[in-house]
């Protein structure tokens, strides 16, 4: 069954749903002088969180869909930090008070091609313009290639405490493809540095779907992973969008793995790390028992942001750098993608927004029951439609969609409660887009659904 509807389903694009509406539909209407109004009405009583975009890396991956650029000097990170302190600073001057911080999240990029001193000096910017509360999270994205013990301790020092490596695989022909040369023992000391600096919660990224790769090559790639025992995984498919991701024309198409392929490699990595002792979390994360994200998922507090699946309940996300994505109870604000125009305006003392979504109604009902869906893998489409004041008969919006993946078994309706089948989960993305009314109007080019 799980093949068959791989086959069906899995050429379908749609979103990841880590937002909803999703990036392509934010517009310039929403621009500096919107945000600010937002900023002004942040309440000081609930903790917001913050990412940090970082767009540089010293080589180029060639599966990568980030914004990102490739720089071999030092100079243009160091003259970014200094934008991102500005803004950091602006931002907290808009808001009026000094914003309790609960989450900080460097993304990229690759965040720790900073100086040590340079990072050092920007979370301590962070901290002077924020109250970032004694157990916030502090996380960071690592390329273990280029992490250094001067930059370990210096992550260490202020106060990171989860990192996220890169691995992907360990199938050097599989590397080669992708421009990623990483070997095990360069991964395993950066899990002994990090772990040394007191950097304890680590986790993993892996990719499925890549080119050359197979079944055997990716539980191969788990089971070196799972002898470092981090305390969650991240398990993506790559998502081949060339006519986005110019670089990813380097990729031969050819050795790609079709849908079915691509289906059995994501349930053999799940399923080895299931009996490794990871619960698994939605569609595509694991962790271990007892992490919080594991607590999270067993108290039903399980929430999605940017970043994926998070125990994160902050309303607002204060995105910093350029192309960073902001989430305020009004709606989604995001900054000028080129770098030169983000130090542009910081330079100039102005926020760096560049477009925006403010949520309607019927955008707040929807995101509501898309984030159950892919957080539960069900939802209780009355109880929702009850605290919206919405009639829960006007929730679905692809009804054939529905329908077809009701007929093929991989959901089951009983009155208003709408479920992933067991066995079925891989295929949530498609259930969520039953409920997404912007889908058909959308024109960008989204990732498989398997």
């Amino acid at each position: 069954m799980r093949s068959e509807l791989a086959r069906r389903y899995g050429q379908d694009r749609l979103p990841r749903y880590t937002s909803y509406p999703t990036a392509p539909h934010f517009n310039p209407s929403i621009g500096e002088a919107e945000y600010r109004g937002w900023l002004k009405s942040i309440s000081p009583r609930s903790p917001a969180s913050i990412y940090v975009h970082v767009p540089f890396c010293r080589s180029m991956c060639w599966y990568c869909g980030c914004h990102t650029s490739v720089t071999k000097k030092d100079d243009p990170i160091v003259i970014y930090a200094s934008g991102l302190r500005t803004e950091a600073h602006l931002i907290a001057e808009v808001i009026g008070h000094r914003q309790p911080i609960s989450h900080i999240h460097f993304g990229g990029g690759t965040p720790t091609i900073m100086t040590p001193e340079t990072f050092a000096d920007l979370v301590g910017a962070l901290r002077y313009s924020y109250f970032v509360l004694p157990d916030a999270e502090v996380a960071v994205e690592i390329d273990p290639r280029t992490l250094t013990e001067p930059m370990t301790e210096a992550l260490g020092y202020s106060g990171v405490n989860r990192a996220s490596l890169g691995v992907q695989s360990f199938d050097p022909a599989v590397q080669r493809a992708i421009n990623r040369v990483q070997s095990f023992d360069q991964t395993a000391r950066c899990v002994e540095d990090l772990r040394r600096n007191g950097i304890g919660r680590l986790n993993f990224d892996l990719l499925y779907g890549l080119p050359l790769q197979t079944v055997g090559s990716c539980l191969d790639t788990v089971e070196r992973c799972i002898e470092l025992r981090p305390d969650r995984f991240s398990v993506f498919g790559y998502a081949h969008v060339p006519s986005f991701k110019k670089h990813q024309r380097k990729i031969d198409e050819s050795a790609l793995p079709d849908s079915t392929e691509r289906h059995l490699q994501s349930e053999a990595i799940a399923e080895a790390l299931v009996d490794a002792g990871y619960v698994r979390i939605g569609f595509d994360h694991f962790a271990l028992p007892e992490d919080e994200l594991a607590a999270a998922k067993r108290e039903g507090r399980l929430r999605r942001n940017f970043q994926g699946y998070t125990d994160d309940a902050a309303e607002t996300l204060i995105g910093l750098g350029a192309s960073a994505i902001g989430r305020m109870p009004q709606g989604f604000v995001q900054n000028v993608v080129a770098t030169r125009d983000y130090l542009s305006r910081t330079a100039d003392d102005r926020l760096a927004t560049a477009k925006g979504y403010a949520f309607t109604g019927d955008d707040r009902f929807r995101a509501d029951i898309i984030e159950r869906v892919m957080c539960d893998m069900a939802v209780d489409l009355s109880k929702i439609a009850r605290s919206h004041g919405r009639n829960p008969e006007a929730a679905v919006v692809d009804r054939s969609r529905l329908d077809s993946l009701v007929a093929d078994g991989a959901v089951t309706v009983n009155d208003d409660l709408i479920s992933m089948s067991g066995g079925a989960e891989f295929l949530v993305r498609s259930l969520a887009s039953t409920f997404d009314a912007h889908l058909a109007r959308s024109i960008a080019t989204h990732s498989q659904a398997v």
